[in-house]
């Protein structure tokens, strides 16, 4: 049993966490299994996020006063919290954990600051990975370039031919 101490500890880095926090999945985790506990932990991690089980009253009593309040005021039953910086890919971890774990469920979520329900988390799973956006961009921006330098080439490349097959037929005469 932890003493006041370590509680007022354990609060405060809650506090900490949850300031600075602009993306934050709230979560309920009934009848976890030990192994399916540390394997939900490890996937978070391995996305770039933390995962902590926090006591309700505890979680809202922290977050007052930082972005995160209105999605962890009056939760109920039992709940985790997982912070990150990369929403997107943390959500596409978290939905394919709770699609093989039916134990773990979605309750709320922030986004970039923004409160968003269960649908939105899943919406926000389908979505390509901000590594996938750049390139799809990047693509977008480079392909009128690539198209006009094609057609320059073009041009002349077809100048040379004409002028080639002209001198291989002795059409030019000198």
């Amino acid at each position: 049993m932890k003493n006041r101490d370590e509680k007022k500890k354990d609060f405060e880095a809650l506090r900490k966490a949850l300031e600075g926090a602009q993306n934050v999945f709230v979560t309920g985790f009934e009848k976890l299994t030990v192994d399916q506990d540390y394997n939900l932990r490890k996937t978070v991690r391995g996305a770039g996020g933390s995962y902590q089980v926090v006591k309700n009253n505890i979680a809202e009593i922290a977050s007052e006063g930082t972005p995160s309040e209105s999605v962890l005021k009056g939760l109920k039953g039992m709940t985790s919290i997982a912070v990150t910086s990369d929403p997107v890919a943390l959500a596409k971890v978290l939905t394919a954990y709770a699609k093989t774990n039916p134990a773990f469920t979605f309750k709320a979520g922030l986004v970039e600051g923004r409160a968003i329900d269960v649908k939105a988390i899943g919406d926000l799973a389908t979505m390509p990975s901000k590594e996938e956006i750049f390139s799809k961009l990047l693509y977008l921006i480079n392909a009128p370039a690539q198209r006009l330098v094609t057609t320059m080439n073009a041009v002349g490349r077809n100048l040379a031919v004409v002028v080639d097959q002209g001198v291989k037929e002795n059409k030019f005469q000198a």
